[in-house]
């Protein structure tokens, strides 16, 4: 059986990503890595850290072969002005997005069969008079997707979200019947499809304090979440909740649960991110194509320090190879733990 390769982007140059990736390319992977970036850019910051690094171009009609330890293949994009560490430059914001629209490129036309993305500093490439929320509003607009669901996951908790980058004065507005519909088929599609899992349970978390309270708290429990929850059920989706969110995280719910459904960002990540932290990837529910991600930032003034830790780009660098896997032709089901 051959080896999936996996389409990484570093993401800012004037950040951690660069320095993350050559981390990583250190130890030893069942796949090959394909660097879509600026091969002087890779040069300069594994000199900066004192890493290894032989670098390869990238031939889509070759065979795929094992990654070895201190190498890396590069599919070499040009930056527009020289990266420093810790500074950013907007004449680098279309580069960033460059690399982007190439690992999907290349994921879809199958060359590539999942991509791995290091983080990105938003501010620049607004500054830059780019638009962009965020990679998983981009990576779906990019594949053309329908209904994208942001899930960050750690060795032994993931946690989906209805709503993402929202203000919480504009969340309850959010929640709808139709929002919290789609997004669990999606959870629920996917967690079959990518990870495995034959009938996965998902662990539903109301949106307002005790998940309403009986309607004494709010009625968005009662008048959209319950209703839809009941359709699904009689589907045969196996659905807890809505369950109060600040007891739902005990290990009798969890050690149900394939999942966690939380209705905005900062009511599930918190305890996801305290139970792993450093560890922590995003995967991105939703897309035609696998994509995983670190769940850490830019972080400018660690970039060519030799500071940053690679424990989450080598975390999601795993389970994209799982995942990719499994996409292959021939491939075998992903190695992804479960508790099912």
């Amino acid at each position: 059986m051959g080896f999936p390769r996996i389409a990484i982007t570093p993401g800012e140059p004037a950040g951690i990503g660069p320095d993350v990736v050559l981390m990583a390319a250190q130890r030893d992977w069942p796949a090959e890595l394909v660097v879509f970036a600026d091969p002087e850019l890779l040069s300069s910051r594994a000199g900066a850290l004192g890493l290894p690094l032989a670098l390869s171009e990238f031939d889509p009609a070759a065979t795929p072969r094992r990654h070895a330890p201190g190498a890396l293949t590069v599919a070499p994009l040009a930056l527009a002005s020289r990266a420093r560490p810790g500074q950013l430059d907007t004449a680098n914001a279309p580069y960033v997005l460059d690399t982007l629209r190439a690992a999907v490129a290349a994921c879809t036309a199958g060359h590539c069969q999942a991509m791995v993305t290091g983080p990105v500093q938003k501010s620049v490439i607004n500054d830059a008079g780019v638009p962009f929320i965020g990679h998983t509003e981009f990576l779906a607009a990019a594949t053309a997707a329908d209904q994208v669901v942001m899930m960050l996951a750690t060795r032994d908790l993931r946690v989906a979200l209805a709503t993402t980058h929202l203000a919480l004065r504009d969340v309850p507005a959010a929640i709808t019947a139709d929002l919290v519909e789609r997004t669990l088929r999606t959870l629920h599609a996917d967690l079959v499809a990518k990870f495995g899992i034959a009938q996965p349970c998902i662990a539903v978390l109301g949106l307002n304090p005790h998940a309403g309270e009986g309607g004494h708290m709010g009625r968005e429990e009662i008048e959209v979440i319950e209703p839809v929850l009941r359709r699904l059920r009689d589907e045969g989706m196996d659905l807890l909740g809505p369950l109060p969110a600040d007891t739902a995280f005990n290990p009798d719910v969890l050690g149900r649960a394939d999942s966690v459904f939380a209705m905005y960002h900062d009511q599930g990540l918190p305890v996801l991110k305290y139970s792993g932290f450093g560890r922590a990837i995003n995967i991105t529910l939703g897309l035609p194509i696998v994509r995983t991600s670190v769940d850490h930032g830019t972080a400018l003034d660690l970039a060519a320090t030799g500071r940053a830790d690679c424990g989450s780009m080598e975390e999601a660098l795993r389970v994209a190879i799982e995942l990719g896997s499994n996409t292959r032709p021939g491939g075998v089901s992903p190695a992804v733990p479960t508790r099912r």
